[in-house]
């Protein structure tokens, strides 16, 4: 008996390795796509880290319908990063973006894959923020504050006249003094 739970132990173990495989081959990391989801016609980002310093890649976007495109070294260590549009008649829905490190030329390559979800309205907040208001309303009736600075120093001239020359009528109808 104990030699067949050894026997299975290690039939398990083995079977276990290889099916994993070397750590390089099959999906070895992720496709990193920005912006993750967009409207037709943007342009999309994709980076990868999986190809290794200096690697390239051929990527695929023909799910979207986008076709292929290159993945090159960027300006960050080990990260290849490539670039394609959405087609502008692109349907909404989940595509699957693929990419394919270049191997050393043993057979091995690595493929590496993100998801790109495609709407028909756009989820980030626009570029320009709403302006808010400036300046005065222009109701017909006037403001405290016009845009004309000269037009607000005549009325608040205008007003001081006023208020001078009533108090001075006040002032003399308070002493006595006919008008």
């Amino acid at each position: 008996m104990r030699r067949t739970a050894a026997a299975r132990l290690l039939t398990g173990t083995a079977l276990a390795v290889a099916l994993a495989g070397p750590a390089h081959a099959g999906t070895g990391g992720s496709l990193e796509v920005y912006p993750a989801t967009v409207t037709p016609g943007t342009r999309v980002t994709v980076n990868t880290t999986a190809c290794g310093a200096g690697g390239t890649a051929a990527g695929d976007a023909s799910a979207v319908g986008a076709g292929a495109f290159v993945l090159a070294p960027g300006t960050h260590k080990e990260v290849a990063v490539g670039q394609f549009r959405v087609p502008p008649g692109a349907q909404p829905g989940t595509y699957e973006i693929v990419a394919r490190c270049d191997g050393d030329g043993d057979g091995d390559e690595r493929r590496v894959s993100g998801d790109l979800v495609v709407t028909l309205t756009s989820t980030r907040p626009p570029a320009h923020p709403p302006a808010h208001p400036r300046g005065s309303v222009k109701t017909g009736v006037g403001g405290a504050l016009g845009p004309d600075p000269v037009q607000t120093a005549a009325g608040v001239a205008a007003l001081a006249v006023a208020a001078a020359g009533g108090t001075w009528l006040l002032h003399r109808r308070a002493r006595g003094d006919r008008i």
